[in-house]
């Protein structure tokens, strides 16, 4: 449906929540509309990168998120209560960082993808992620960061993972603000997802490549 799309790309908050219930009430499959989401998603993460959206438009798209997941969690649970997870990822936002809008679409889209996610929440201490890493067992570890100072503290929570002898059991990504191929090398992660999609995207390809 084009007009949800084109709603949620231009943060027109009233008609996609309104369009949203009418696709609810005439019983449409939820994941049709998670779809739908996912290409919104995506091209408001174009705009972001190439600065026709700022920091204020991906908050209120993160709001936008916020309601439609409300409105189609319960229908998701109803129909992924029977289905096989694909894997398990632990999430969170490090040390001295508050940045919760990406790490939440994240959250989001790997859940209705099939994925269990643990979400540690923002500003979560290395030694925190090493401690849920032994009570979890994740597949896959989410590090994400929107502030430079982030780099350090995602360096030092691979360290401390290793250091418990556990990096080589995980996949590592991150994600957030102006992360690329150097980051993933500094910090000693696997790889870095330019958009909420490419950790959907990663995610799948490590699962698949794991089984």
């Amino acid at each position: 449906m084009a007009d949800f799309i084109e709603e949620i790309v231009e943060l027109n908050e009233e008609e996609v929540i309104k369009i949203l219930k009418e696709r609810i009430a005439s019983n449409e499959p939820p994941m049709k509309i998670m779809d739908d989401v996912k290409v919104a998603m995506k091209e408001i993460g174009e705009r972001f990168s190439s600065g026709v959206y700022f920091l204020p438009d991906l908050m209120m798209s993160g709001e936008i998120l916020r309601q439609i997941f409300e409105e189609i969690a319960p229908l998701l649970k109803d129909t992924e209560e029977d289905s096989q997870k694909k894997g398990k990822i632990l999430l969170g936002t490090v040390a001295g960082d508050i940045h919760d809008i990406g790490k939440d679409i994240v959250k989001f889209l790997l859940e209705t993808n099939g994925y269990e996610v643990m979400d540690l929440g923002v500003d979560v201490p290395s030694d925190v992620f090493v401690e849920k890493m032994k009570e979890f067992k994740p597949d896959i570890l989410a590090l994400s960061g929107f502030l430079t100072l982030a780099f350090d503290a995602m360096k030092d929570t691979v360290e401390k993972i290793s250091a418990a002898g556990m990096r080589d059991s995980v996949k590592i990504m991150i994600g957030g603000g102006t992360i690329d191929e150097n980051i993933v090398s500094y910090v000693n992660a696997d790889a870095y997802g330019e958009s909420a999609m490419d950790a959907v995207t990663l995610a799948d390809k490590w699962m698949e490549a794991a089984s």
